[in-house]
Order: structure tokens, then sequence, then C-alpha cells
């Protein structure tokens, strides 16, 4: 058995081309309500319209409380006309 087959030298290694990732973000359909006490499923709602992305609120669906936000960057960007 020769142990130089299994050593990788700094040189033998070849960088791999960037894959795309398999997903580009997530929407919430449960989150944890603090005030049902349990994961519940939430309703997204379009708090403000800003110049880096929509942000959205989750709510809970039973009592309506806030249980998270997120900013969404992957929009188009919003022309005003004028």
């Amino acid at each position: 058995m020769n142990p130089r087959k299994f050593v990788k030298y700094p040189d033998a290694f070849t960088p791999q081309p960037k894959k795309k990732a398999m997903f580009e973000e997530f929407d919430a359909t449960q989150l944890f309500c603090p005030k049902c006490k349990q994961a519940v499923s939430v309703r997204k709602r379009l708090l403000l319209v800003l110049p880096e992305g929509d942000k959205y609120e989750y709510l809970c669906a039973f009592c309506s409380e806030s249980v998270g936000m997120k900013i969404d960057r992957h929009v188009k960007p919003t022309t005003v006309i004028v």
C-alpha cells in the first residue's frame, strides 16, 4: 500500500465552478406564536415598499399576533411615473 496515493498536494487541487443554489428564498408557512404558545399557520402581509425590497410581516392565522418579518430583496425595481 503506497501512502502517497492518499496524499492530496495543494497544486493538485482544482477549484470547482460555483454551483447555483438550489433555492433562493423561503416563505414561512408555520411559525411559533408566543400568544397561542404553539406553531401556527401564518399570513403574509405587505408592510412597506422600500428601495432595497418589500418588507412583509407574518401574522398568526388565529390571533393575528405578529410572529415575524421578512424583506424580499429579489423584487424588480419600482419606477415612479411623475
